[in-house]
């Protein structure tokens, strides 16, 4: 387990350049205190049950041993300040920042590599109860996110209180996932498959809650570490 930083820019109809993602990498990687980060940019996949267009056109994700190492990341002046001077083709799109904390499953077939393709789920909120709408999400899905076919990697990001510099928005969203797969084929086998059938039940099951949900595939590269 560990803390996490998520970063995503609004939806927009804008490609971002190879140079700037290589910029953004390095950028990244030289962060102190962080222990992983990757890099989301669009893809695209089919689910039998929804559909909410396309991707945002640049997300990150950056992990933390401690929160006070992710808030030193965040200070105002700090390197994370800096992504807008590398990322030109963003400028003037919103962005929104979060820190939460991040819990971890394991999956049948484990296999890293450098680029994989996620299905990345955000829960605005609020919920009714969020005390008993985490303890059913965190107790029924992973479960079934595990008979997935193919996956490779289930992570659940429920929110934190935490201090920020950055030149970002503060979202608040009550919590974030991810399941991890080879390739956007793979992640659409999943999304086709009987076990989306028993996610759509439970979902029907969830305690209530507002804010509706998005879900967007992403290619999501590791960034190296200086």
């Amino acid at each position: 387990m560990s803390f996490a930083l998520v970063i995503f820019y609004d939806r927009a109809d804008v490609s971002v350049p190879e140079a700037e993602l290589a910029a953004l990498h390095g950028l990244l990687g030289s962060v102190p205190g962080v222990t992983e980060a990757v890099v989301f940019t669009p893809s695209t996949a089919r689910d039998l049950y929804v559909a909410d267009g396309a991707p945002p056109p640049l997300g990150v994700q950056l992990h933390f041993a401690t929160l006070e190492e992710l808030e030193t990341a965040c200070e105002a002046g700090g390197a994370l300040a800096g992504m807008a001077a590398v990322l030109p083709s963003l400028a003037g799109i919103r962005a929104d920042a979060q820190a939460f904390w991040r819990r971890t499953w394991s999956v049948p077939e484990p296999r890293p590599a450098d680029r994989m393709c996620s299905y990345v789920v955000h829960y605005i909120g609020p919920a009714q109860d969020l005390n008993a709408w985490l303890k059913h999400y965190v107790a029924g899905h992973p479960p079934i996110f595990q008979r997935f076919p193919g996956i490779r990697g289930i992570e659940i990001l429920t929110r934190v209180d935490w201090i920020s510099g950055l030149p970002f928005d503060k979202a608040d969203h009550m919590q974030r996932n991810r399941v991890t797969f080879d390739s956007p084929e793979a992640l659409t086998a999943a999304l086709t498959s009987p076990v989306r059938h028993e996610l759509r039940a439970d979902f029907h099951n969830f305690p209530p809650f507002e804010g509706g949900n998005y879900h967007y595939p992403m290619w999501t590269d590791r960034v190296a570490l200086a």
